[in-house]
């Protein structure tokens, strides 16, 4: 569904995406993880159309989309969310919702009345009413994803969902995510929650320094000495397997 070949994103002298490569498959959730500074959402806003890169190719659906904008690829069927969510405090939650069912949707009442059934998808049917503005940071996650889902895509980009949330909260949207892939959505995230890596993730690329340095299942990035170099230091898989603890 989704090929990104050697993507390639500079900023002045700093590369901070360099010839990324990486496939979601139809059904398939899909993780890309990596330390702090990794340059993990410029590689999502560049496959997204929010920056243009500097060389490689984005394909959706056999269809090279490279330097589209962010609404064309949005009717293409691929739409992201964002790390810091802002909704928009004066609407309401249905409101919020609709905005992003009006991509596909011209007629308000038809808008309002898809935000109430997206709604029910993430847990927000009791919020609808309820001004945005006063949502927790569960309720403004939840949001942001819903607004996502109202645009119908065939791809999803999450983008930490779940960061700020508490354990319960993350389990919580854990289950979501599980529902929208089965509902027919493919999904390709970025994500620091190990837990929810480990159990969501078909497959998972690790990205570090710009570069795409291990791919595979999660159980077999977590055991990658690279990886754990890049989240732990160099040396650190040396150290992990003299105390036993490559085998844990």
């Amino acid at each position: 569904m989704l090929d990104v070949s050697s993507l390639t994103k500079r900023f002045g002298g700093l590369v901070a995406v360099n010839g990324a490569s990486l496939t979601v498959n139809e059904g398939e959730i899909v993780s890309l993880i990596g330390p702090n500074g990794a340059g993990k959402t410029t590689l999502f806003a560049t496959i997204a159309g929010f920056l243009k890169p500097n060389e490689g190719s984005v394909v959706l659906d056999g269809q090279d989309i490279t330097g589209h904008k962010p609404h064309e690829i949005c009717r293409r069927g691929m739409v992201r969310t964002f790390q810091v969510v802002k909704p928009f405090a004066g609407l309401s939650v249905r409101e919020n919702i609709a905005v992003g069912a009006h991509t596909r949707i011209a007629g308000r009442e038809e808008a309002l009345e898809f935000a109430g059934k997206i709604a029910a998808h993430v847990g927000l049917t009791p919020l609808l009413d309820q001004s945005a503005g006063d949502l927790t940071v569960a309720g403004r996650k939840r949001i942001e994803l819903a607004r996502a889902l109202a645009t119908q895509p065939k791809l999803l980009l999450l983008d930490e969902v779940m960061a700020g949330l508490n354990a319960t909260e993350i389990l919580e949207i854990v289950e979501i995510i599980q529902q929208i892939r089965d509902s027919g959505v493919t999904i390709l995230l970025i994500e620091h929650v190990m837990q929810a890596v480990m159990k969501l993730s078909d497959r998972a690329y690790v990205l570090n320094y710009g570069e795409i340095i291990a791919e595979g299942s999660p159980v077999e990035i977590a055991h990658d000495p690279k990886v754990v170099e890049a989240y732990l230091g160099h040396g650190a898989s040396e150290r992990m397997k003299s105390a036993g603890g490559a085998d844990a």
